[in-house]
């Protein structure tokens, strides 16, 4: 069944007026809605500038990742890329609805198995989690390599301190259903994963704050390989940000909606740049 949506603003759909020093600030908050319809349309407007992202910042491989956003209405299914699409293409209307038996309920393209085995555990596991982003990402990979884990190297690294489980085990590309339930107990409360020799997986209450987590920790990733690096070179090891000051900074800026309000910047500038998104 096609539902007809309708076709949601580019720019963040409200906004705070906020005194300080008697003049009036204003800042982007989360949008409300007026109907389902009106929801389920701008999760998939977000989802389709999410892969744009993903494609600007060189997190695409061939075939491999996928972003999910579950279904306002229809809670127990989610909306996926189609398989074998370049994220850089994908339009609203590309998007395919999957349950969580992995079958296609709305859209005529396949999707990608491993997504299916992933991410239906994921959204099992975790009914506060509204997005889940997967991708090969170089450093997130090359880090899901070695025996670590993120450490609070910088002040970004924070926004993950305590807040990365890790998935310890690799037994192929993940199609098995039992595997993808695995992930989702090694996902637990986080906001991130390690699939250790696969790479990394983040969710969030948005599409907006799921694809900001990848994205920075994929960076954090590459900063910490650099640190390592370096440090090998100098014949000490990087200086890590204290425990105490580590939380705090957590706080400051790993909060869902720090990771929305970090998104709202690139959505609007892709929105802007590519309204054949909305289409």
């Amino acid at each position: 069944m096609t539902v007809t949506e309708p076709r949601p603003t580019p720019l963040p759909a409200a906004a705070a007026d906020t005194d300080a020093g008697g003049r009036k600030l204003r800042m982007a908050l989360p949008p409300e809605f007026t109907s389902v319809a009106e929801e389920r349309a701008h999760r998939k407007a977000k989802l389709a500038a999410a892969f744009r992202m993903f494609s600007k910042a060189g997190l695409d491989e061939g075939v491999a990742g996928h972003i999910t956003v579950r279904d306002p209405e229809a809670t127990d299914t989610f909306w996926v890329n189609p398989f074998g699409m370049h994220f850089s293409m994908i339009r609203s209307s590309d998007l395919v609805r999957v349950d969580h038996a992995g079958e296609v309920v709305e859209g005529d393209r396949a999707v990608n198995g491993a997504a299916v085995a992933i991410h239906c555990a994921v959204h099992a596991a975790r009914p506060d989690v509204v997005a889940a982003a997967h991708a090969h990402g170089p450093y997130g990979k090359t880090l899901s390599s070695l025996d670590m884990t993120i450490e609070p190297l910088t002040q970004d690294a924070c926004a993950f301190y305590d807040d990365v489980g890790v998935f310890d085990s690799y037994s192929g590309v993940v199609l098995d259903p039992e595997e993808g339930r695995r992930i989702g107990e090694a996902l637990g409360a986080h906001k991130a994963v390690i699939l250790r020799n696969h790479g990394m997986l983040t969710v969030g209450a948005s599409v907006d704050s799921a694809a900001w987590w990848f994205l920075t920790l994929e960076r954090t990733a590459q900063s910490q390989l650099m640190a390592y690096s370096a440090a090998a070179g100098l014949g000490t090891p990087p200086r890590r940000i204290g425990h105490e000051e580590a939380t705090v900074t957590r706080g400051q800026v790993g909060y869902e909606f720090a990771g929305w309000f970090q998104f709202q910047p690139i959505w609007e500038r892709i929105s802007r740049d590519q309204p054949d998104l909305f289409d």
